[in-house]
């Protein structure tokens, strides 16, 4: 097979590089996002669980300071 050399084909393989390379960069941007996202939503998981474990320990030590003030 030869390989073609005329404008029209030098044109058209331009365009289909090009989108190939649009393609590629609207994956990358989308790869990126999702890996973000789930960054995000691990830490606000995190913090989630470490807002509860702090409501947790204060609630304990009022009922610790509540038994103590309830006995004479």
């Amino acid at each position: 097979m030869t390989e073609s050399t005329s404008h029209v084909e030098q044109q058209i393989q331009a365009r289909i590089q090009a989108a190939r390379i649009r393609v590629q960069a609207a994956k990358e941007r989308r790869d990126d996002f999702t890996a973000a996202r789930r960054r995000g939503l691990a830490r606000r998981h995190a913090q989630k669980l470490r807002n509860q474990a702090e409501a947790e320990w204060r609630r304990q030590e009022q009922d610790a300071d509540q038994a103590d003030t309830d006995t004479p």
